[in-house]
């Protein structure tokens, strides 16, 4: 099994969005960056297991648990000249964006915040806490997941 974090602005798209979703399941779509895509199209498997990240709000932190519901596919929605994640370039016979299925685990008990995640330093050398790190889809190891899975 592999662990995950996956960013999203709770405005866009946040924990309760995915846990009000029939069968509490979503489409992770929009993803435009290709170390990302490439984590989605090769890396992430069935029952892989994920933090729910909320970012870019008044505090950022972990809020909730996914797991992952359906392996990479093509992200439909490049196709989709109407929808802000089209992608002219996006192929439908070789599509160049993917995307994953999450299904709603359960909300943490509180939210653990990234202030909080940086005064650790268990997990100083974890990727969400690197000066300019921009990916919304990172790798979380075992040890880090037990890690802040106990600050709760």
């Amino acid at each position: 099994m592999n662990y995950w974090l996956m960013k999203s602005e709770p405005e866009a798209f946040g924990i309760n969005d995915l846990k009000n979703r029939p069968n509490q399941t979503e489409h992770w779509d929009g993803v435009r960056n290709y170390q990302a895509r490439n984590m989605m199209r090769d890396e992430m498997k069935l029952g892989d297991l994920v933090f729910f990240y909320h970012s870019n709000c008044a505090e950022p932190g972990i809020v909730g648990i996914m797991e992952v519901a359906r392996e990479g596919y093509p992200d439909f929605l490049a196709f989709d000249p109407d929808d802000i994640h089209f992608d002219p370039k996006s192929d439908p016979d070789k599509p160049t964006w993917m995307m994953v299925d999450v299904k709603y685990v359960r909300t943490l008990t509180r939210t653990i915040t990234l202030t909080e995640l940086k005064q650790k330093p268990e997990l100083s050398d974890w990727a969400l806490l690197r000066r300019g790190n921009r990916l919304s889809i990172m790798p979380v190891s075992k040890q880090q997941w037990d890690f802040i899975l106990a600050l709760e």
